[in-house]
């Protein structure tokens, strides 16, 4: 286990209870991050921009809900759970001006620091906690005594505090009862972009629109397309997240074994190798944070039209309607959107 990786169910927080600490934002993660803050001791205020639904979501949970400047004003540590594109608007127009001079800075991701978004004066302290799970599971398993792990880092130290901050942060929203590992907010903010886009996202789902593209093109059935690239991708990922690569070979046939090792490195050779280097590379000298930016700025035209495009793929329409026939997907479904509405 790395020297940097903590884990500690009885850390001191004498340090961060002290402080008030003001939730930026009330999605998914700031709703977690505040509930469990609040059933750790911690004193906490919530800064939402009335009336939207988690707006009204925050006074459901019993909070006296503030403007974002107001809670600021109050705060000693304030924290950004709001997208990444909208900081550096919120940070100019409703943080900055209203800061204590001390305050400290926490972001739940590096971009908007990484990037340049958000440049906070020399006197904070600015750091980062990111839990590595959607913000229902961070609230779920705090409730059953346990914590999903999390990432820390500091940028700037002013105070000779910041790491003992995060540190008391990370554990007061259980991230300490599953472990928490030591980073850069340039390391967590370039990792987190090429796994999304080199594989959990953008690989991904290229590679099971090729594989159904491919399948149909050749003259087969789109639903039986849809089973094999798609469909049973759960059944997979299911296996690597549980237990790596290993539980996957323990539990594939010898057949789907063979196949793996002979064909996967033919799909993913070097030319998509090359592919991922440069990705990486776009995103380590700024070149995709500029290109977001730019786009963003734009009103999001060809971010838009993107999207519609890959929303109209004719996997969704086959898809639409096989899952349509099963039940379970269908109760999983309505959980999820009982469970959104609550963290959003």
């Amino acid at each position: 286990m790395s020297a940097a990786f903590f884990a500690d169910s009885n850390m001191s927080t004498e340090l961060l209870d002290s402080l008030t600490i003001a939730v930026l934002g009330y999605g998914s993660q700031g709703r977690a991050h505040a509930l469990n803050l609040r059933d750790s001791g911690a004193k906490v205020v919530v800064g939402v921009r009335e009336g939207g639904a988690s707006y009204e979501q925050a006074l459901v949970d019993g909070w006296q809900v503030r403007s974002v400047s107001a809670a600021v004003r109050e705060a000693d540590l304030v924290v950004f759970l709001v997208p990444d594109m909208h900081q550096k608007a919120l940070f100019a127009e409703e943080v900055q001006p209203f800061l204590k001079p001390d305050a400290t800075l926490l972001f739940a991701h590096g971009f908007a620091v990484n990037y340049d978004l958000v440049v906070p004066a020399d006197s904070h302290d600015v750091i980062l906690v990111a839990p590595k799970g959607p913000g229902f599971l961070v609230r779920r398993q705090f409730e059953e005594g346990k914590g999903v792990p999390c990432l820390f880092a500091v940028h700037k130290n002013v105070s000779g505090q910041a790491r003992d901050k995060a540190l008391q942060y990370a554990h007061k929203i259980g991230g300490t009862r599953a472990g928490v590992l030591e980073t850069t907010f340039k390391e967590e903010t370039e990792t987190d972009l090429f796994g999304e886009q080199a594989v959990l996202c953008g690989g991904a789902t290229e590679l099971v629109k090729v594989g159904f593209e491919t399948l149909v093109e050749a003259g087969y059935q789109p639903e039986l397309a849809y089973f094999e690239c798609l469909h049973e991708l759960k059944l997979i990922v299911d296996l690597l997240y549980e237990g790596g690569l290993a539980k996957m070979h323990q539990f594939i046939s010898d057949t789907a074994k063979y196949g793996t090792l002979v064909s996967g490195p033919r799909v993913i050779d070097g030319h998509a190798r090359e592919q991922m280097r440069g990705i990486l590379k776009d995103i380590q000298n700024g070149n995709f944070a500029a290109q977001w930016k730019a786009e963003y700025e734009a009103g999001l035209p060809h971010y838009k039209k993107q999207l519609q495009s890959e929303l109209s793929h004719p996997i969704e329409a086959t898809g639409k309607e096989l899952r349509s026939h099963m039940s379970w997907i269908q109760q999983a479904g309505e959980k999820s959107h009982d469970r959104s509405r609550r963290n959003s």
